[in-house]
């Protein structure tokens, strides 16, 4: 995008700036600057993204000139007066400015601050779960169930005989599940699981959709919120959708709508849209 600014202008930016106002191609006379070259590999990146960075740019031109060629013909056979094209290039400019006026209002001025300070909102606001970290050692039949119940019950090492024994995924761990709230498993093996003392093992086999289980429940704590790093970007995402809609609700109420067709005015009735 453009930046605009007062008084003195450093020797990067009129650098950036001679860049783009350069000349450095022409289709008819007319010029291609850097400016064009640069909206161009933006708007056509998927198109060029497999060609070799050192030649995208010659690429880009290459496509440019194209389009210009064509376009001259076109206009010279007064396409640009067709109703169509004028309906396709008045929404294209009103899309074109809706997006600018969402970066400059929205994209650009939503600060790390911002985000941070909505991620301790909700941090605040959110209840702590219970969670629990289990062991299982999952089993085909009831009765290999029962006889892992009886070694434990003489001493044997929980871990170790999912290792020996569980035919499910983490028995190489142990057995080991990690930490989970209410919800992550399926009903018969939670209702077991958070129904334990902490260090104690089901003294029945609990039976799943999966097979038999032998559940020890190792550890319990209250849910831990994530960490600021490992969402910060789906923050962002909600400070900006709102910061749009709030731009939206503002936009809307320094303009009149009227909706003329009646069958679409029922339709965004019906929908709760006003």
């Amino acid at each position: 995008m453009v930046a605009f600014a007062y008084g003195s202008v450093s020797p990067a930016t009129a650098q950036d700036s001679a860049d783009k106002d350069k000349v450095v191609a022409k289709v008819g006379g007319l010029p291609i600057t850097g400016r064009d070259l640069e909206f161009a590999a933006t708007e056509l990146s998927e198109q060029f993204a497999k060609v070799p960075e050192e030649m995208r740019k010659a690429a880009v031109l290459n496509a440019l000139i194209d389009i210009k060629s064509l376009a001259r013909q076109a206009d010279a056979a007064k396409l640009g007066e067709d109703d169509e094209f004028k309906a396709r290039m008045a929404f294209l400019r009103d899309q074109a400015l809706h997006n600018f006026f969402f970066q400059q209002r929205v994209l650009d001025t939503v600060s790390e601050e911002e985000v941070k300070a909505r991620y301790d909102k909700e941090v605040a606001a959110t209840e702590p779960e219970p969670e629990i970290r289990a062991r299982h050692i999952l089993l085909k039949t009831e009765e290999e169930a029962k006889a892992v119940i009886a070694e434990l019950d003489q001493g044997a090492d929980f871990a170790e005989l999912a290792k020996e024994k569980s035919t499910g995924p983490s028995g190489k761990e142990g057995g080991d599940l990690g930490f989970f709230d209410k919800g992550r498993m399926v009903p018969e093996f939670e209702q077991a699981a958070f129904a334990l003392e902490k260090g104690a093992y089901t003294k029945e086999p609990v039976k799943t959709q999966f097979g038999w289980h032998v559940i020890m429940k190792e550890d319990e704590r209250l849910s831990q919120p994530p960490a600021f790093e490992q969402v910060k970007d789906q923050v962002r995402q909600v400070v900006l959708r709102e910061s749009y809609a709030k731009l939206l609700e503002d936009a809307r109420k320094e303009v009149e709508v009227e909706i003329v067709d009646e069958e679409l005015k029922a339709q965004l009735e019906k929908a709760g849209v006003r």
